[in-house]
């Protein structure tokens, strides 16, 4: 039975996430959208909150949330504003989760704790200038050298690049063997040959740090590969499950800031002698955010469950990536619309909600590989074996298969 009722947990993240926007990020997000982005002391600040390591065991120095607290913190993360909700997905989602998962103890040990704490910041090296969805064909090279990798190549699009100090990294051992070739690999800031940049000139998410890896020769001793040679594409794609799931709370967070702002603007503006609230129109546009941001809420939280209970979710999942990020671009559209001319401008936020709103139908998944993910599961083309993992909370954690 699916109980979605939040237990006291779920409420004291809820609160403690919105009051940290509310305090931290609300008062500068747009002086950082229109500068240099969010400064560094920032990640420490979440730190701090336990933030980091949200949904990471205790043990490995984490917070322990189950998987709806760790929904609701993305939700409340991104309300405020998408930069925020990234950390979340690259160093949480994407990176620490796949350690928890396909780590070895000592590597857990090594690089997962310090990231749960928040004394190491990861991200994650999948998407390279030739290679997106497509992520079985990729150019980056690791050339086996006695107890170590030859690492050549170069990522682009990762969020933290220029601010992380792990990065998991993946590349082919052998390009003819496709998705079976592909190995993950745990690199530390400092090691010779690898270098990072920003890319400037994004559309949105401005606060945030996006940007490159080169890779240059990179020796990489083969204790720092994450599972075995040739399982890399495994590790990616359970990784961005989980990024996923972390983009559509986010994306739920940010129709709910977009439909926050109208109700606000609706009751205020004033045409032709009434509240422009009053008018059937606008109700519409309003009833239209309300109805599929509930939507999206209950998407997030039923593969959060699924996830709590240790349950395969891959179809959910991308379900709720697809509709809550679709529908948070409609809903940044909308809000503009009832802004009026006001919404053209950034001195009200729903400028920026529009331009956030863009990239997460088109990162973890574009929205068109997603509607192929449905209609292959609709159809039957597609099934997924059982997941083999403990539900939440796990006394140890087994690979997912």
């Amino acid at each position: 039975m699916v109980d979605f009722s939040l237990t006291d947990e779920n409420k004291l993240v809820a609160d403690s996430a919105r009051a940290f926007a509310e305090a931290e990020i609300l008062p500068n997000i747009r002086e950082w959208d229109r500068g240099d982005g969010y400064p560094r002391a920032m990640l420490d600040k979440l730190a701090e909150q336990g933030f980091l390591g949200a949904p990471i065991p205790e043990r490995y120095g984490g917070a322990g949330m189950d998987y709806l607290s760790f929904a609701i913190l993305c939700e409340e993360l991104e309300r405020a504003d998408t930069a925020f909700r990234v950390v979340q997905s690259v160093h949480v989602g994407l990176n620490s989760l796949a350690l928890l998962q396909w780590g070895t103890e000592e590597q857990r040990q090594r690089w997962l704790v310090p990231q749960a704490r928040g004394e190491k910041l990861a991200t994650f090296g999948l998407t390279e200038p030739g290679v997106g969805t497509d992520a079985a064909n990729l150019a980056t090279t690791a050339r086996r050298d006695g107890d170590a990798y030859r690492l050549n190549g170069a990522k682009q699009w990762i969020s933290l690049a220029d601010m992380a100090d792990h990065f998991l990294v993946f590349a082919t051992v052998d390009r003819s063997k496709g998705h079976k070739g592909v190995t993950a690999f745990l690199l530390e800031r400092g090691m010779n040959g690898l270098s990072t940049g920003t890319l400037h000139g994004k559309l949105g998410i401005r606060a945030g740090n996006t940007g490159t890896i080169s890779l240059d020769d990179v020796v990489v001793p083969v204790e720092h590969r994450i599972g075995e040679e040739g399982e890399g594409f495994l590790v990616a794609m359970s990784a961005i499950d989980q990024g996923r799931y972390t983009v559509a709370a986010g994306a739920v967070g940010l129709a709910q800031a977009c439909l926050d702002a109208s109700v606000k603007y609706a009751h205020e503006r004033r045409t032709f002698g009434q509240e422009i609230g009053q008018h059937q129109l606008v109700k519409q546009l309003i009833a239209k955010m309300a109805a599929g941001t509930e939507m999206g809420r209950l998407l997030v939280w039923r593969a959060g469950w699924l996830k709590n209970q240790g349950r395969r979710n891959t179809r959910e999942t991308s379900l709720a990536k697809w509709h809550a990020t679709e529908h948070a671009v409609q809903s940044a559209l909308d809000a503009i619309q009832v802004h009026g001319a006001n919404g053209y401008s950034d001195e009200f936020p729903v400028e920026r909600y529009l331009r956030n709103s863009k990239a997460a139908v088109i990162y973890e998944g574009t929205s068109q590989l997603h509607t192929l993910i449905q209609a292959d599961y609709a159809m039957g083309y597609r099934e997924d074996r059982p997941l083999r993992c403990e539900p939440w909370p796990a006394d140890g954690w087994e690979r997912t298969t």
